[in-house]
């Protein structure tokens, strides 16, 4: 029973069920010497559970259960509350103690702006390597390409891109700009978590991969950052690599193609291309065949240094052969990426 010792309990059931009853009685009805009986009919008159009936002999009897227990419950009732008010400040000190030590390990950014300003700091604090997992969704513009600029020189960086988001003009500036600085760069489909890993030290991730607006946490737990990084480099292992290393070459031979840009129909190959248009449909626009039209994104690709359709929408953008007119409509560059990332695939 709720506050009662098993002797007490059994004492109040037993006057419950009779008028009143003597020590030796109720000794003799729970089993029990009358000493031992004689403590439990105390301790249930101190909770005003029983009463003694004073007479010729000392007897005892039970009070009204609904009442008498009513009044034990509330009792007990105000002293758990006590109870949970003493765990509630212990609680608070506890975090209060132990806050600080755990932000050591993990850092959680609640603020969309905190993001990309401890991005950038972290960034810039790297002195030897940044290993980087790239996906939609993105925050803003603005936030994707914080910090592009922020490698130290000597500072090595790696980045994996999700081929079916690597498509708009933010993910190209700052693929562009990182294999410029000497970075490495390589496409794989379905990554599994955004990730940066900061001299293999600290890592950046969103709480929630769908929702990167609701926060980030900057890991700095050792373990933690071991495993990350290891995921980091299963997922480079399998990725594709993107050459772009005739962006470094040296001048390119006057009137070539590079300098001078391609010939018209060359361009309104690339750009029908851009549209999404496949090789056949090019082919009968133009009126030639389809191995022509092939012919031309070759021969644009190798003089790019381009070994996929890819590669060619990327140097392509970059030299602005999109950017001067022709009599079809200039394209998007997401949509040229989307359609040569989708026959490289």
């Amino acid at each position: 029973m709720t506050g009662l010792d098993p002797l007490a309990g059994r004492v109040l059931e037993h006057l419950v069920a009779v008028p009143s009853a003597d020590v030796t009685e109720v000794a003799a009805a729970v089993g029990v010497s009358p000493a031992e009986a004689e403590r439990a009919l105390r301790h249930l008159a101190d909770s005003a559970l029983v009463l003694q009936i004073d007479g010729t002999a000392a007897r005892w009897a039970a009070g009204p259960p609904r009442s008498s227990l009513s009044a034990l419950l509330a009792r007990r009732r105000a002293e758990l509350a006590r109870v949970e008010g003493l765990v509630e400040r212990l609680h608070e000190v506890y975090e209060a103690v132990s806050g600080p030590r755990a932000a050591h390990l993990v850092e959680v950014l609640e603020r969309e702006d905190e993001v990309p300003a401890r991005y950038g700091q972290l960034l810039k604090g790297s002195s030897v390597e940044v290993l980087h997992l790239a996906k939609p969704p993105y925050v803003t513009a603005k936030q994707a390409s914080v910090g592009e600029s922020g490698v130290a020189p000597g500072v090595r960086m790696r980045s994996v891109y999700e081929t079916e988001g690597f498509t708009d003009a933010v993910s190209l500036k700052t693929a562009l700009r990182g294999t410029g600085q000497g970075g490495e760069l390589r496409l794989a489909s379905r990554l599994p978590v955004k990730l940066v890993v900061f001299d293999r030290a600290a890592a950046l991730l969103p709480v929630r991969g769908d929702r990167p607006a609701a926060g980030s946490l900057v890991v700095h737990s050792p373990a933690l950052v071991v495993a990350l990084v290891a995921l980091f480099e299963s997922v480079w292992e399998r990725a594709e690599p993107v050459s772009l290393a005739s962006r470094h070459d040296g001048p390119a031979a006057k009137g070539s193609l590079t300098t001078v840009g391609p010939d018209r129909r060359t361009r309104e190959i690339l750009h029908m291309m851009a549209t999404g248009m496949k090789d056949e449909a090019i082919a009968r626009v133009l009126k030639v065949s389809r191995r022509t039209v092939q012919k031309h994104v070759s021969d644009a690709g190798s003089l790019l240094g381009a070994r996929t359709r890819f590669q060619i929408a990327l140097l392509t953008a970059e030299r602005g052969w999109l950017k001067e007119s022709v009599r079809t409509a200039p394209p998007s560059f997401s949509a040229m990426s989307a359609r040569a990332s989708t026959e490289a695939r």
